[in-house]
């Protein structure tokens, strides 16, 4: 017998209406039945070409034994990010606040007046790895929230503030007090994460950081204009030769790997390396979209062909691949193919060699 999310149009939300899971959409009647009951709220969150919500499906939301606690011990509501971006964001920096990082799926605990307390990503059927099974989460959390109910609602409480007071950064009728030496600061800090081998910052897993690599064309851009004569402009010479530097070897490697389709064009969403080798073979369209504007930048300061090139075959795996009749776009291209990561995009040996010769 499916659950509510029947009557839904979401995509996403369909391929989980079947699930034993007695999900919700999100509104008014999932959201009242949590206060009647006095129950927390399980709030999970993805979309339609998420691979590991799928997995997560697969391995929980479709297992009995599972649905019959999520069932019994909270309102379990289902939210497709793509539908409601709004209440992603809100719940992503809860779970980003909580634990340091956060992805899709995203399951989040709220307290029945719709406050985060505890929140995270992926939980595997059993723990592996250091990492809770979600069994094991959804034991302690129904546990706390009948046991501990004061610290919980102090934890829902203190987060809710700081979400609030963070979300409020920024906003003042007076403005702010900055300088244009602040962007040296920020260059600088932002050069020291950076991988100078194989571009990009930080370790595996990794994302291209459009907007890390636009902010340091851009700074390279302004330290190498004739503002910079001014006192209060951006450093000239070294750290703006360092800021080119970086963005463009972050380009070319992307460019050069894996992550980047070499045969159909188009960026996939991550690398799993650090060399940007493997792929999470997913493909957005924001991320493409992105990804031609910073390309659209590189060319400008360079009149690098390579990078007119990749944007040309970019856009047109854009318009190939995900561009309807109807003149809108799709969101993104799943990362399975017949039920496999990355099947359709995986070449062995063998097939390669019965082509080419």
């Amino acid at each position: 017998m499916p659950n509510a999310l029947i009557h839904e149009s979401s995509p996403y939300l369909l391929q989980h209406a079947h699930n034993p899971v007695n999900w919700f959409p999100w509104g008014e009647e999932a959201l009242q039945k949590a206060i009647d009951e006095d129950k927390p709220i399980l709030v999970s969150i993805g979309y339609a070409a998420c691979h590991w919500c799928h997995v997560m499906e697969h391995e929980s939301f479709e297992d009995e034994a599972t649905a019959a606690i999520m069932n019994e011990h909270f309102i379990n509501i289902k939210i497709d990010r793509e539908e409601r971006p709004d209440l992603d964001h809100i719940y992503m920096d809860a779970v980003q606040a909580m634990a340091g990082s956060g992805g899709w799926p995203l399951n989040v605990f709220l307290t029945p007046h719709k406050k985060p307390f505890y929140g995270g990503t992926y939980f595997p059927p059993k723990a592996v790895m250091n990492r809770a099974s979600w069994k094991d989460v959804l034991a302690a959390v129904a546990d706390a929230f009948k046991n501990k109910r004061n610290e919980i609602e102090e934890q829902a409480n203190g987060l809710t503030e700081h979400l609030t007071q963070s979300n409020n950064f920024g906003i003042s009728s007076t403005p702010l007090d900055f300088s244009l030496q602040q962007i040296d600061i920020a260059c600088d800090n932002l050069l020291k994460q950076a991988d100078t081998q194989w571009g990009g910052f930080g370790a595996a897993p990794k994302f291209p950081q459009t907007f890390s690599i636009q902010f340091l064309l851009k700074y390279y851009h302004l330290s190498t204009s004739p503002i910079n004569s001014s006192q209060n402009s951006p450093s000239s010479g070294g750290l703006g030769e360092a800021a080119l530097k970086q963005a463009l070897l972050s380009l070319d490697k992307m460019i050069e790997g894996g992550i980047y389709d070499q045969l159909g064009g188009g960026f996939a969403r991550y690398s799993t390396d650090a060399e940007w080798l493997a792929p999470h073979f997913e493909k957005m369209l924001y991320d493409n979209a992105l990804l031609v504007s910073t390309l659209s930048e590189a060319y400008q300061i360079t009149q690098n062909e390579k990078y007119k090139t990749t944007i040309d075959h970019t856009l047109e795996f854009i318009e190939r691949e995900l561009l309807d009749k109807s003149g809108g776009f799709y969101a993104a291209l799943d990362a399975d193919s017949e039920g496999v990561e990355g099947k359709y995009y995986v070449w062995q040996k063998e097939e390669i060699e019965a082509i080419f010769g």
